[in-house]
């Protein structure tokens, strides 16, 4: 692939629609710092908030680095800022693996956004069913709903593993997508552990996702995803915003694999279709 450039200021190149490439991690990381300030403008504008489910995982954590720099911090409207997250270990919030813990301490502690506007998954309590269910209350006080009745964030930032599962999809495990509940509890087979993850149907009803991907050792898997031919498909091909758009940040390691269509211009477009 062709190089994207190094400096820190290069823009990212649209390979293909809705596929960016940065030169490496960090120019992902800014990139998308960027894009949350631009989204976060555009929705605050027309709506008043700006309503995002976060991800756990390094890629996130160099964008929430990122986001608490001064550089972004003070093109925020953290008051008119909703945070929930996309999916929870079933640890203490003060835990290593927590990814809430995750994003307070590289964000939500260096950014003067309210305490009530940040929606953590409670998935260490003892009856993790309950807390789902009580997740979902809150989803319901905070969001609009879209035609089909799920709650419609503004962005939800995704990952992508190893074995192409985003949030606490995994391959292998049942994925209901004609699923009514917003918030499940699947046990992830390999792990031997239970998490919380909002569900398809609510990554699908987003205005906007957001996959940061890293890493040479998921080309194969994100060629796959992006182009097709898994079968059965991975979970992070499974996410297709019924009516909003799906975006993907990569660095040239993991783009290693696409093959480039027409050359688009660097500048980020923003496709989501405006509601009448």
């Amino acid at each position: 692939m062709a190089d994207t450039g190094s400096t820190p200021n290069a823009l990212p190149r649209e390979i293909l629609p809705g596929v960016r490439v940065c030169a490496n991690p960090t120019a992902v990381a800014r990139a998308a710092a960027r894009q949350f300030v631009d989204w976060a403008w555009q929705s605050i504008a027309r709506e008043g908030s700006f309503i995002v489910a976060l991800s756990g995982g390094s890629t996130p954590r160099e964008l929430y680095r990122m986001l608490a720099t001064p550089e972004y911090r003070a093109q925020v409207d953290w008051l008119r800022v909703q945070l929930f997250w996309g999916d929870e270990r079933a640890v203490p919030p003060d835990h290593p693996d927590s990814n809430y813990g995750m994003a307070r301490r590289e964000l939500l502690l260096k950014v003067p956004i309210p305490p009530q506007n940040v929606h953590r998954m409670e998935a260490e309590r003892p009856n993790i069913g309950r807390a789902a269910h009580d997740y979902e209350e809150v989803l319901r006080q905070v969001l609009d709903l879209d035609e089909r009745g799920f709650p419609r964030f503004h962005l939800i930032l995704l990952g992508m593993g190893l074995d192409g599962h985003t949030a606490s999809i995994f391959p292998g495990s049942r994925i209901p997508v004609q699923t009514s509940r917003w918030v499940s509890t699947p046990m992830v087979t390999k792990l031997g552990a239970r998490r919380m993850t909002l569900t398809l149907p609510v990554l699908d009803a987003a205005r906007r996702v957001l996959f940061l991907i890293t890493g040479a050792e998921k080309a194969d898997v994100l060629q796959r995803v992006i182009e097709g031919g898994a079968d059965p498909p991975y979970p992070a091909q499974l996410v297709q915003p019924r009516d909003g758009t799906r975006h993907f940040l990569l660095d040239e390691a993991a783009a290693s694999k696409l093959v480039p269509g027409d050359e688009a211009p660097a500048q980020p477009q923003d496709r989501t279709r405006r509601q009448p």
